[in-house]
């Protein structure tokens, strides 16, 4: 790991003339606060993870190719981590599936099979973080929206549109939903029977609807419980000639209000100074809204006006006046008005105001209250400036004045670009105001592409030269690139995620950031000032001040990983642990074998193993005297929680529009494939695996449950009857039951979970019989779906739990039989440890050999994805490929970072015509 202290600069600058301070017996120096800061920063160093998509998003059956780049500190490549975990979970924040991947130099590559036995149309978010990471917040960890679609044997595309109005406390929700056929012919005249249904599986309200002629159905309800229906989902049937077909819309947020958020600038109004107050105002859905209004007083009297400059944020004045009150009346696009409360201003306290305008400079003014300077003059006021874990700025002086201005030229600040923190201390320490301001430097590595030329034919070769620069110098640079055809999968560049808006922004910012690329995609003056306002309005928390100064560092509970470790402990039949106990370890297949010794508890773990999922493995305690009368232990894996959307607003409310190019590209590849099922596939199919559709008693049930958990996880678990019940998030066990967790929690403790062991009902005793190797899956639903499972029991959620099938076995040998027993004599146990998880390679068909397919065939969309490309030491790399049969624009992105930690992206175009 890099070493911190190299980083860290003590800048003590006098901000005024430095006069004779009184002895203050609670004074804190800004060389104490640097220092104790610098210490924090080493010995908890910040890393991060970021991935490179090939596509911005995805249809059921494709492939999500990506690249994962891990970082510590100011960028540098992290050496600290040697595994990173990706997640996937759907949009009830239940995991879906779960990667472990090795990491080498910094780097980790990962694919993800969009089958559709576990994915559906819908939104999910991935996330991707370390072992060491979760010791700090999850809000910091890697998160992004992906938007998966489907158009392959569907009949009907839906678009939704929801409103609501609130009247008398009492919220008004208005649906339309449009019904059409793939190619946009209306549903018309067709009857929609329609219910409202919540998280415990209660119906709220239900209904009929017949559709226009427009093919839209209009439905409205009424309730006085918003948050309910917050949490609730629109389940409608249309009843069609053939068959009626059934679908799910989110009423998240349609009961929700708009809401405005006031920020004043260093954190507090102070009654008699003049300050910044920034504003964001959001639609339930959690984007940004325009609106414009007033500021007014308790007396009526306007004070500012307000009008939004950039996706719901701007920016007013207000001197707050001792005894007066402010609120804002504002007026959204839709005519209605609303009025908010402005933080109540302090009549005691200081103001930080930071002007970041000029290129060169920047201008720092801090003023003082009247009271505070009274009861603090001569004292000393610290300020620090913090980039990441670079200290990069440090200043001290007794207060002599109420007012200080203070420039302070770029190039003394010692930082990158990226979010910088300006603190103001009191003299004991305590924060006064802070301020975030994020700093544009010219230090990007430059990554240049070029091509022979700039029009192609389709399925013409395509040779790329890649050049890399830091600062006129050639780079060595690990990068990714992806071509995608922009025709079939257009996105607003604005709100694309980069290396450089999650590295240098949204990383190091709490809360969700809309169209995070509009800041870097062509900066100019007008994209800088934006920034600055959505500098006032995000939040900057990874640690606080006070904590740092009174030397409280956070436990580490999770170390970084140096490979994959299984661990766990050697006990006598009685439970006494085993000290010096000999314990091994092997994967007969991947022809692994060590051994180890227990320390004094009985504790064992072996490390730096590398093997990958699914593998079985036998650890025995073979070569201890007596060790047929031993047990052996092993820890369970401590998964990450699931945790909710960070990312949220950036869900997609109408997939079938949204997507629309893309699915009906989508559509004409499934259908070309329809022609091809003459074709000999030499390689083996994938054993399906066992799945609740697989039982007629479950037909109903969603296509994907809210969490599955695979029989790997079960891994060292004992007694499945004791492991279930902590391993599912949606249920808790209560005496000799399980139950739906929110349910549960507001009092409904009478309504156990409805369990299913191979589509026949049992009850939570009967899984004191089930041996977890025997366990495939298990699969938890909250909901019954259109089942009637819960109806017809009298119970609430399903688990489901799919036994791995049985497979008749040859007798076996004598000798079989004899390492069977020495097994059993040894104390050994079978698990299936968490392993890597295998990655594949991206495809690249070639057209100058025989055979190819019919011209007109090749539809794809991501045309090349290579997350290998590596410059030389003169900075130089090339790579090849063929054009698919789509015309139009295609589009090269190419990111990534060299052995400095200096970061870059390159967008190219060129047409195939």
């Amino acid at each position: 790991m890099m070493n911190l202290r190299k980083f860290t600069f003590i800048l003590t600058l006098l901000i005024a003339a430095c006069l004779q301070a009184f002895s203050q017996t609670d004074t804190i120096s800004v060389q104490t606060i640097i220092a104790k800061t610098g210490k924090f920063n080493t010995q908890r160093p910040v890393e991060k993870v970021y991935l490179h998509f090939d596509k911005p998003y995805y249809a059921v059956g494709d492939t999500i190719w990506f690249k994962a780049y891990i970082t510590i500190d100011v960028h540098q490549p992290s050496l600290v981590s040697k595994v990173v975990y990706v997640d996937v979970l759907n949009s009830k924040d239940s995991l879906v599936k779960k990667m472990k991947l090795p990491v080498v130099g910094s780097i980790a590559l990962g694919d993800i099979t969009l089958n559709k036995t576990f994915f559906k149309q819908g939104n999910y978010h991935i996330r991707a973080y370390t072992n060491y990471m979760r010791n700090f917040d999850p809000a910091y960890f890697f998160n992004k929206t992906i938007t998966i679609g489907t158009s392959v044997d569907k009949d009907i595309f839906t678009n939704i549109s929801l409103t609501s109005s609130v009247k008398n406390n009492n919220t008004k929700v208005d649906a339309s939903i449009h019904y059409s056929t793939p190619d946009g012919r209306a549903y018309t005249g067709k009857r929609v029977t329609w219910k409202v249904q919540n998280s415990d599986d209660e119906t709220l309200f239900k209904g009929r609807a017949t559709t226009d002629n427009m093919g839209n159905a209009v439905i409205s309800f009424t309730t006085n419980k918003a948050d309910a229906i917050n949490s609730a989902e629109l389940m409608t049937t249309i009843d069609l000639d053939s068959k009626p077909a059934n679908h799910s819309f989110s009423l998240k947020h349609a009961a929700s209000q708009m809401d405005v958020q006031f920020f004043p600038e260093g954190g507090d109004l102070i009654n008699g100074i003049q300050s910044n107050v920034a504003f964001k105002a959001i639609k339930p859905d959690g984007l940004g809204i325009d609106v414009k209004g007033s500021v007014t007083d308790n007396t009526g009297t306007t004070v500012a006006t307000i009008t939004t400059q950039h996706l719901g944020m701007g920016i007013f004045d207000l001197l707050p006046v001792a005894g007066k009150t402010y609120k804002a009346v504002l007026t959204f696009p839709d005519g209605s008005q609303n009025t908010y409360e402005l933080p109540k201003a302090k009549n005691d306290g200081m103001t930080l105001s930071v002007s970041n305008t000029d290129p060169e400079k920047i201008s720092i003014t801090f003023s003082a209250s009247d009271a505070f300077f009274l009861a603090n003059k001569y004292k000393m006021i610290s300020v620090l400036a913090q980039n990441g874990q670079v200290i990069c700025y440090g200043a001290q002086s007794p207060l002599v004045k109420k007012v200080y201005t203070v420039s302070i030229a770029k190039s003394k600040i010692v930082t990158g670009t990226g979010v910088t923190k300006f603190t103001i201390f009191a003299s004991n320490g305590d924060v006064l105001a802070e301020r975030v301001i994020f700093i544009q430097r010219n230090d990007l590595l430059n990554i240049n592409l070029h091509t022979a030329k700039t029009s192609y034919s389709p399925r013409e070769k395509v040779t790329v030269d890649v050049l890399a620069k830091m600062a006129d110098q050639p780079s060595e640079a690990n990068l990714s690139v992806t071509v995608l055809d922009e025709t079939k999968v257009p996105f607003d560049e604005n709100a694309e995620t980069t290396i450089l808006t999650n590295l240098l922004l949204t990383s190091d910012l709490k809360g969700y950031i809309e169209k995070p690329n509009y800041y870097f995609n062509h900066a100019n003056a007008q994209t800088n000032a934006d920034l600055d306002i959505l500098m006032l309005t995000q939040g900057y928390t990874r640690f606080l001040y006070k904590d740092v100064l009174a030397n409280k560092i956070p436990p580490v509970k999770f170390l970084p990983e140096d490979g994959i470790e299984v661990a766990g402990t050697l006990r006598t039949s009685l439970g006494m642990p085993i000290s010096s106990g000999f314990v091994n370890f092997a994967i007969k297949d991947k022809h692994i074998a060590k051994q180890t010794m227990t320390n004094t508890l009985g504790e064992f773990k072996f490390s730096k193993l590398s093997f990958p999922d699914s593998v079985s493995a036998v650890i025995d305690a073979k070569g201890d005297y007596n060790s047929s009368n031993m047990m052996i232990i092993v820890n369970g894996n401590p998964y990450q929680l699931p945790t909710p959307n960070y990312a949220a607003p950036d869900e997609v409310a109408n997939i079938d529009t949204s997507l629309a190019a893309y699915l009906k590209n989508n559509k004409q590849q499934a259908l070309n494939s329809h022609v091809l099922k003459e074709v000999v596939i030499n390689e083996a199919a994938n054993e399906r695996k066992p799945h609740h559709e697989d039982y007629p008693a479950l037909i109903g049930l969603s296509g994907i449950s809210d969490q599955e958990i695979p029989g790997s996880a079960m891994a060292g678990c004992i007694d499945l009857f004791e492991c279930l019940k902590t391993m599912t998030n949606s249920f808790v066990y209560d005496n000799g039951n399980l139950y739906v967790r929110r349910g549960h929690n507001t009092g409904d403790q009478s309504t156990p979970v409805a369990i299913y062991y191979n589509g026949l009902a049992v009850d939570y005793n009967f899984l004191s019989s089930l041996g977890p190797a025997d366990v495939e899956s298990i699969e938890v639903f909250t909901s019954d779906g259109y089942s009637g499972v819960n109806k017809n029991t009298g119970t609430k959620g399903i688990l489901v739990i799919n036994g791995k099938k049985v497979v008749k076995k040859p007798k076996m040998t004598k000798d079989q039989v004899n390492a069977l027993i020495a097994a059993i004599k040894s104390s050994a146990i079978t698990l299936s440890p968490m392993g890597y998880t295998m990655t594949r390679v991206f495809y690249n068909p070639k057209y100058n050999v025989s055979g190819n397919a019919p011209l007109g065939s090749d539809l794809r969309t991501t045309i090349y994805w290579n997350p290998k490309v590596v410059t030389d030491k003169n900075g130089v790399a090339s790579f090849e490929y063929f054009n698919a049969d789509g015309k139009g624009t295609y589009r090269a992105i190419i990111e990534g970072i060299d052995s400095n930690g200096n970061i870059g992206r390159t967008v190219y175009r060129y047409k195939v015509e």
